[in-house]
């Protein structure tokens, strides 16, 4: 055989590594491994992180939705006026009501007090029912009444809440309470709380309240038309027809006066009292009946 011919079967170890290279080569390939692995989990808890805050984000944005719908209140000056409002008693001679105390002289009470003799006591405060505007307020007690981010109480009638004295008299024991029913029939003389203003305007029959309180007990009830869900902490009570304790007003023993001071207000934080309803106008009948302490009505 020639020397030409001949093919060596010897390895080119040029191509191949050693172990211990082997070795090296395996630990640089694991350690980039890891630090793609690690890549990807620092990429992971980013994307969690922003998806966490984004839930966040949308859940204040979800609880300042709920509280500026609660609280609702007007964000322009323009207020709602009260005017035509009348207050009657229908029940007869066993329940009198007049704007004066005249002791026990049944003679000087009547069944009806109107605009008339709440203007008298109005004039004192340079006004009068048709001068009359309502700024909307809040109160928890029906009593003290302030503004939306006042903490000092606001006077009456002075473009704020209205406010008047009433005194009434029994000539036999009874509790007080308001009654939508009539004194008679076709009389329309039940407690009623309407407007003649239309459409969302009309929305402002639901944001009045008004507090009867009894000066000489130190007890105030306040009476919510189209009663709502509670705002202010206030207890508030709405008229069914029928009499309970919740809608007493006070209690009057036979022959003896008692002041209750009368307090209209509307309500800042009520759902309703928005922009809308500024400007609408008020009409409110009151009609006061008396029961006996089972709340059945005096005859």
């Amino acid at each position: 055989m020639e020397n030409s011919d001949f093919v060596s079967a010897t390895p080119d170890t040029d191509n191949f590594l050693s172990p211990a290279d082997e070795n090296v080569q395996l630990q640089r390939q694991n350690e980039m491994l890891k630090k793609e692995i690690a890549q990807l989990k620092i990429e992971r808890q980013r994307i969690k992180q922003t998806r966490t805050r984004l839930s966040v984000f949308l859940l204040i944005l979800l609880l300042i939705s709920m509280v500026t719908t609660t609280f609702a209140w007007f964000t322009i000056s323009s207020i709602s006026s009260v005017h035509n409002m009348e207050i009657t008693i229908g029940t007869g001679v066993q329940l009198l009501i007049s704007d004066e105390n005249h002791g026990d002289v049944l003679a000087e009470y009547t069944n009806a007090v109107t605009e008339v003799e709440i203007n008298k006591q109005l004039a004192v405060y340079d006004t009068s029912m048709d001068d009359m505007e309502l700024d909307p307020l809040t109160s928890s007690d029906g009593v003290n009444l302030f503004t939306e981010h006042g903490n000092i109480p606001v006077e009456a009638n002075k473009n704020t809440f209205l406010e008047f004295e009433l005194f009434f008299i029994a000539t036999e024991d009874m509790w007080v309470h308001l009654t939508p029913n009539e004194s008679e029939p076709g009389a329309e003389d039940g407690t009623m709380v309407f407007t003649s203003s239309t459409g969302v305007q009309a929305d402002i029959v639901n944001c009045v309240r008004v507090s009867f309180t009894d000066e000489e007990a130190g007890t105030t009830v306040i009476y919510e038309p189209n009663k709502g869900t509670m705002v202010a902490d206030q207890n508030t009570f709405d008229l069914t027809g029928n009499f309970s304790n919740a809608t007493r007003l006070f209690h009057l023993d036979p022959l003896s006066p008692k002041n209750i001071t009368v307090r209209i207000w509307i309500e800042g934080e009520d759902p309703q009292c928005d922009d809308d309803v500024q400007k609408a106008n008020l009409q409110m009948q009151f009609n006061f009946e008396g029961t006996d302490e089972n709340n059945i009505p005096v005859n």
